[in-house]
């Protein structure tokens, strides 16, 4: 499966899919239709599947158009379907969806909205997420709960180490700044955040990521690492517990 990152705003990253078997295309939160129908029309291809994350305007804003336009099915959560105009595919957890010869398994991963759910490829190792989890962070808990939210990341954490992430927008610089203060003593974040600088220094994205990239330098997946527990002063508290105080540090950051 082809996957190209097509930028939009000013930081969202929508993604164009292409099953090479057959032939099918599908775009991940499309915010805007303009910068999808450009980079269609720059390959030649033809719209056939409209994948939606969560509800949010800057990742369905470009949704109705694009169905108008190629009278591509859209597909979104069940528990959403209020919220997401045009919807044809309603789906939840453990339900799978066919693109082409590819076969995408939905995950609730309810946290920064209470409808949230990704896309597993497993035979793609491609994961799209949304707003959930992001390249060393996660989104903001706008309606669910610090518990919500820790369940989704444990459940992204335990899939395939080499599945790569394709989150919904580029935060991996100012997340890393965060992680360091967080998680200071981390080689491998010290390591990841050079190579981050450098790649945002050309202009190029840090996404993909990986889960097991992620898995060693994302504290938000690691509030039950002794390490993370200590570096904030809360060693044997419970995770979930650890997670939330993470998550209340980041969104007071300033770096």
């Amino acid at each position: 499966m082809e996957v190209i990152l097509v930028p939009a705003f000013a930081d969202n990253y929508i993604y164009v899919l292409r099953d090479a078997a057959s032939g099918k295309v599908g775009v991940v939160d499309p915010g805007e239709a303009g910068p999808v129908q450009a980079a269609l029309e720059r390959r030649g291809w033809t719209l056939t599947h409209i994948l939606l994350t969560h509800h949010h305007d800057d990742h369905i804003g470009g949704a109705a158009e694009l169905k108008a336009r190629y009278r591509a099915t859209v597909i979104g959560a069940r528990a959403d379907a209020h919220r997401i105009p045009d919807l044809d595919v309603a789906l939840g957890d453990g339900d799978r969806t066919m693109f082409g010869e590819q076969t995408a398994r939905v995950m609730a991963v309810p946290g920064h909205t209470s409808g949230h759910i990704a896309f597993w490829f497993e035979g793609a190792e491609s994961l799209f997420c949304g707003d959930t989890l992001f390249s060393l962070g996660c989104g903001r808990l706008f309606e669910g709960t610090p518990a919500q939210m820790w369940q989704s990341l444990q459940d992204l954490r335990a899939l395939s180490p080499s599945t790569r992430i394709y989150c919904g927008h580029e935060y991996t610089l100012s997340n890393g700044r965060f992680a360091l203060t967080v998680d200071p003593d981390n080689g491998a974040l010290r390591e990841r955040m050079d190579e981050v600088t450098a790649l945002r220094d050309r202009g190029q994205p840090t996404i993909p990521t990986t889960i097991g990239l992620e898995r060693r330098t994302n504290p938000f997946l690691r509030a039950d690492d002794p390490a993370v527990q200590a570096a904030v002063g809360m060693a044997g508290v419970p995770a979930v517990e650890v997670f939330a105080e993470l998550r209340r540090r980041k969104d007071h950051f300033r770096g």
